[in-house]
């Protein structure tokens, strides 16, 4: 007989020294928990500021667009370059970053002065050695328009250049006869 109260009590053993938790006490405390997070949740916002910023943000949104950049074309044409002896023709197409604030100031400039810029330009492009026409980054080139744009639209009030950038995606230049 002291083999059969030996096995129950090794088997029982592992469970019997054990005490589960009662479940009804944690199910209480959870809920104590999410009440409390939804009495905190609506205190806060009945008592928090609420939102004046609407107005702000509409003029942040205003500024976030006046810093915005946009394309103006420049210049489209086919110039003469004469530097190496022949005559070769260039494709160019010459574009002016601005920022969206710019836009009105250099678009009136563009219409206002378009032989004059235009004149620049070719003058630019006849007197620039080839070499620097030929340039794969057209650093050169890009410089020297940078140049003539501040030189034509000036700074804005602030004292930034109005022209953020030149942009020179067509310069091919062809060799006549």
């Amino acid at each position: 007989m002291s083999d059969k109260e030996a096995k129950p009590a090794d088997g029982a053993a592992p469970d019997a020294g054990k005490k589960k938790p009662p479940m009804k006490v944690i199910a209480i405390v959870a809920a104590l928990m999410v009440a409390e997070a939804v009495g905190v949740f609506a205190v806060v916002s009945a008592t928090g500021k609420k939102p004046e910023s609407a107005e702000a943000k509409g003029v942040e949104g205003h500024a976030e667009v006046d810093e915005e950049e946009v394309e103006l074309k420049l210049v489209e044409d086919k110039l003469q370059n004469m530097q190496t002896g022949k005559v070769w023709v260039w494709d160019i197409s010459i574009f002016l970053k601005v920022k969206k604030k710019n836009e009105k100031f250099v678009t009136d400039q563009l219409k206002a002065r378009e032989a004059e810029i235009k004149e620049e330009v070719a003058r630019l492009f006849s007197k620039a050695q080839h070499s620097h026409l030929k340039e794969p980054g057209r650093e050169t080139i890009s410089r020297q328009l940078s140049a003539l744009s501040t030189k034509i639209f000036g700074n804005d009030p602030e004292g930034a250049p109005r022209v953020e950038r030149v942009l020179i995606p067509k310069c091919r230049g062809f060799p006549t006869e």
